[in-house]
């Protein structure tokens, strides 16, 4: 496997839960194959990577194993059967597809890329979906392409950051409402439970999540996949919206310890980042013009950095550097950090607006949205 790489983009993840063992079979054909093709799956069974293949014979082949519950997996063309070890990325012939219980068909003629796959709910559920997010996938690279040929100054520019940023927010709107329709027009496909869970993620607002779980059909939520997910879903009101943001203490980079709720009586955006992290870097011009606009109106940050151990000086330096002259702290402890932990932030920039109350009225908040938000508390400004 050292000569090939296969990128398989998927905007449904594979989740694993504790299910009992099935059988899946593969029965498959390609019309002009001929010997010595081969075909090989690659897939994944609880925490371990499987790889299976199968001779072609008379243009057929069929490849039989068992999953804990349908899972993304592989399926590779080898034309001439030279081996998977001596392919590359312009000779891999493949498809993606799920794997379920039962019996799946595939049929292609020249090109497996190009084969249908018959005789397989979920794979139906998911054409059906992944017709809708094609173009939206579309625009996505359409965007990240536009964003790597801007020239430096474009790259640089805070503007055009945000343009992009902008762009892209649009298109993950999009692909996030074809999901929300998809879940609550198939309540019983399996499918619904992978899109919830890629609605989901440790900064989602669970409310509207726990909606569309309620409305899935009871045989769906009889599985345990489904308890896992609602389980999780649960888990996020700690920091949803409208819950009291959970407390912390961290020292300042002169030791002083420094208590969240010590700045009760005001609003305060907590925002995780880092020294390290190109993006939060490139957002800090935005959360500096925010504090600037709004700081006399009882509106102020308190900075949470995930920088490591013994890089104090990086993390100070870039504090100078981006002009964040509000609160800062930190324990150094990376992703470890213990406010991060608290919050399950698992990727900055992330950020929690809260109430003089303590609540939680914001999270997520980048750029325009960060903006627009305070916009709506301070009217006027």
């Amino acid at each position: 496997m050292k000569k090939i790489f296969f990128y398989i983009a998927l905007f449904i993840p594979a989740i694993s839960f504790a299910q009992a063992p099935q059988q899946f079979t593969i029965r498959g054909k390609i019309a002009n194959a001929v010997p010595p093709a081969k075909v090989y799956l690659f897939y994944t069974l609880g925490a371990n990577r499987m790889v299976d293949s199968s001779a072609i014979s008379v243009g057929g082949f069929q490849i039989s194993g068992t999953v804990l519950n349908p899972v993304n997996a592989t399926l590779l063309y080898d034309h001439k059967g030279v081996g998977m070890e001596k392919l590359d990325n312009n000779s891999a012939d493949m498809m993606n597809l799920y794997l379920e219980p039962g019996i799946i068909g595939v049929n292609a003629v020249d090109s497996i890329a190009d084969g249908k796959v018959t005789g397989s709910v979920i794979n139906d559920d998911n054409a059906k979906l992944m017709g809708q997010l094609t173009p939206i996938i579309a625009k996505a690279k359409k965007i990240q392409y536009d964003a790597q040929r801007a020239t430096l100054a474009q790259q640089q520019s805070v503007e055009y950051q945000n343009f992009i940023q902008d762009r892209l927010k649009a298109v993950q709107t999009q692909q996030q409402d074809v999901l929300k329709t998809f879940v609550q027009n198939n309540p019983k496909s399996y499918l619904s439970i992978l899109a919830l869970s890629s609605l989901g993620g440790p900064t989602a607002d669970p409310a509207p999540l726990l909606a569309m779980y309620d409305s899935l059909d009871p045989s769906l939520k009889s599985m345990e996949a489904a308890k896992q997910l609602k389980k999780s879903f649960d888990d996020l009101k700690v920091t949803g919206i409208g819950a009291i943001a959970p407390d912390f203490t961290q020292a300042d980079a002169d030791g002083k310890p420094v208590k969240l709720s010590s700045f009760r009586g005001k609003y305060v955006l907590i925002d995780f980042w880092a020294s390290w992290c190109g993006p939060c870097r490139q957002e800090n011009p935005n959360v500096v013009k925010a504090y600037n606009k709004y700081k006399a109106k009882n509106f102020t940050i308190l900075g949470v950095s995930l920088d490591k151990a013994g890089a104090k000086d990086a993390w100070q330096a870039a504090v100078k550097a981006d002009g964040l002259i509000w609160t800062q702290v930190s324990d150094l402890k990376f992703w470890d950090n213990e406010a991060a932990v608290l919050y399950a932030v698992r990727a900055i920039p992330q950020n929690y607006l809260i109430d003089p109350q303590g609540k939680i009225i914001g999270k997520n908040l980048r750029g325009a949205d960060l903006d627009k938000k305070l916009a709506e508390l301070f009217p006027g400004s």
